[in-house]
C-alpha cells in the first residue's frame, strides 16, 4: 500500500486540522463541517497529482490553448454519516466523479468493548475500471475500510483504489497494510499517537459524526 501523508510540511491544512480538535471551535457544527469540507478540498488536490491526464485543445475567445484534462473516470464512495462533510470537499473538486455512499458502524453485541463492523446500506456505482475513492475522517482501527472495500468490488476490479482519511492510527495502517492490496493508496491528513482501551484515536478529536450532525441515540 502506497501511503501519503500531506501535512507533514506547513501549509493552510494544518490550520484546519486544529481547529477541527480544538474543543471551544468544535462547539460549532456548521464551523466543524466547513472545515472537514476544506481538508477534503485540499486532499482532493494533492491526490488529483497522481491521476492521469490526456491532452486536450480548449477554443478560447482569441485562441487555441493546448492543455490537459482527467483521462480516466473517478467515483467517490463514503461512508456514511461522518464522511459527508469530507465529500463534499472532494466533490467541490471532482465534480463530474459519480458518487457512492454505503453505511458501517461498530455493533456492541454486549454492550462491552468487543465489536463487529456491520455493512448495511449501499447505493453505488459501478467501479470497473475506474479511480474509486473511499472516504472516511476518521482511521481507528481500519476494520471498517476493510469491510466496506470487500463488500463494494468483489465483483468489481477498480483501477485503483485510493483511501483518504482525516486523521489515522498507526494500528489502523497497519491493519489496512495487512488486508487491503498493495495498489492501493492511502491519503492521510494527520497521523495521531495511536487507540486507547476503546479503540478511540488519541489525541483525536471525538466523534467526527456527532460533531459534525448532532449526536445519535
Amino acid at each position: 500500500m502506497h501511503i501519503h501523508y500531506i501535512s507533514e510540511q506547513n501549509s493552510i491544512l494544518n490550520h484546519f486540522l486544529a481547529q477541527i480538535r480544538d474543543i471551544h471551535i468544535q462547539k460549532d457544527s456548521m464551523r466543524f463541517r466547513k472545515n472537514i469540507e476544506r481538508i477534503g478540498e485540499i486532499m482532493a488536490y494533492e491526490l488529483s497529482k497522481t491521476l492521469e491526464y490526456r491532452a486536450i485543445d480548449v477554443q478560447t475567445p482569441l485562441g487555441i490553448k493546448h492543455t490537459t484534462t482527467i483521462a480516466e473516470p473517478v467515483v467517490l464512495c463514503s461512508i456514511l454519516r461522518a464522511g459527508l462533510a469530507l465529500h463534499q470537499g472532494f466533490m467541490n473538486f471532482f465534480d463530474n466523479a459519480e458518487n457512492g455512499f454505503v453505511s458501517a458502524y461498530r455493533h456492541h453485541y454486549d454492550n462491552d468493548d468487543k465489536f463487529d463492523i456491520l455493512v448495511e446500506y449501499q447505493a453505488a456505482p459501478s467501479f470497473e475500471g475506474k479511480n474509486l475513492i473511499l472516504i472516511d475522517p476518521m482511521l481507528a482501527t481500519g476494520q471498517s475500510i476493510v469491510a466496506v472495500l470487500h463488500k463494494l468490488h468483489l465483483e468489481q476490479k477498480p483501477k485503483e483504489i485510493h483511501i483518504a482519511v482525516v486523521i489515522a492510527t498507526p494500528e489502523g495502517i497497519d491493519y489496512l497494510q495487512k488486508n487491503l492490496p498493495e495498489n492501493c493508496h492511502l491519503w492521510v491528513a494527520a497521523l495521531d499517537d495511536r487507540l486507547n482501551e476503546k479503540n478511540y484515536i488519541l489525541p483525536g478529536l471525538g466523534d467526527a459524526g456527532d460533531l459534525a450532525y448532532g449526536s445519535k441515540l
